[in-house]
């Protein structure tokens, strides 16, 4: 589903920066490693100055309570964001962009993975390369070694399905211009996949290198459910791919089945004392049966989606907004 983003002059017009850098953190299970994330934050030199968006989407624990403690503390001008419940990290990223105030904006896990540090690097190397986006590859990544392999799964998928550089890998930790986030955020669909979005938006990219380091604390959010949610907003979203292969898978099998019923046909005239197999009759039932449900599952997914979008799915649903002691309740939808 190819999405179209366009930006009005007017639009560009009314946003004027009010810093040099945003850092957008959506925040899951993060109240043992959010202070300090936000404290070694804070202490950053940058140029135009820092604001942090922490974006609660909708956590089991006392997140809450810490990041609104870190309102009364932080040494930066600092945005709290609370979902009703929990959306998903790419939705609470684009929540996070669209209160964003940087001329340039950085999105980055809480789990403290990436260095702080390399936030100055990754915002210099965007600014004075006047690149649109800049992501970040490791060199080591720190992740289980099934989530290594389905980031490298899905980095593939993407090279397929979206068209984007050749090799680039696809990381949270990346940075964007002002443009480009005010040209993503008018993307209002259930579905959101950032990266596909930035891809529709710019072709000025690149990639730097930084660290990555091990957890110190918790488990990953990403379970295996919640990676293969994240493939199939990749792929549905953004590309008709799946259902060209489903054309293409339907058309393999009418050709074996065409080549079948003439073997058959030649068996039954020629050679007629030949049993016919109950085990490559089953084969072929199965087998044509698979890609038949495989088909209509494709479909049902589009058709699904496309349901939901229509019947007002919200992105997220923003329960609160403190900027600083200044409290704005947002009972609509983002």
């Amino acid at each position: 589903m190819n999405v179209a983003i366009e930006l009005t002059e007017t639009q560009i017009a009314r946003f004027q920066p009010g810093v040099g850098l945003t850092v957008v953190v959506p925040v899951y299970r993060g109240a043992s490693t959010i202070g300090t994330l936000v404290a070694e934050l804070s202490r950053l030199t940058l140029e135009g100055g820092l604001e942090i968006v922490l974006v609660n989407d909708g956590s089991p624990d006392n997140s809450d309570e810490v990041c609104r403690a870190l309102m009364r503390t932080a040494e930066v001008p600092l945005t709290y964001i609370e979902h009703a419940r929990n959306f998903g990290e790419h939705n609470a990223v684009m929540t996070g962009l669209r209160h964003a105030r940087g001329a340039y904006v950085i999105t980055m896990d809480d789990d403290l993975q990436n260095p702080p540090e390399e936030v100055v690097r990754l915002f210099d190397h965007a600014r004075l390369g006047n690149w649109d986006v800049v992501y970040t590859r490791y060199a080591i990544k720190q992740h289980a070694g099934w989530r290594n392999l389905g980031s490298r799964f899905a980095n593939k998928v993407a090279d397929i399905l979206l068209d984007k550089p050749k090799g680039l890998y696809l990381s949270s930790f990346r940075c964007m211009s002002a443009l480009v986030v005010r040209a993503v955020t008018q993307y209002t669909g259930p579905y959101p996949y950032v990266d596909g979005l930035l891809m529709q938006v710019t072709r000025r990219i690149d990639s730097i290198e930084v660290r990555h380091l091990p957890r110190e604390e918790g488990r990953s959010n990403y379970t295996l459910t919640r990676l293969v949610r994240l493939w199939l907003n990749l792929a549905t979203s953004f590309s008709l791919a799946p259902l060209r292969l489903a054309i293409y898978a339907g058309a393999a099998m009418a050709t074996l089945g065409a080549i079948g019923a003439v073997a058959t046909i030649v068996e039954a005239m020629f050679l007629r004392g030949t049993p016919t197999g109950w085990a490559s009759t089953m084969v072929v039932l199965l087998l044509v049966g698979g890609v038949q449900s495989m088909i209509l599952g494709v479909l049902g997914e589009y058709v699904g989606r496309t349901f939901l979008t229509s019947n007002g799915k919200p992105q997220g649903t923003v329960r609160m907004v403190e900027r600083n002691g200044e409290v704005a309740r947002d009972p609509g939808h983002e």
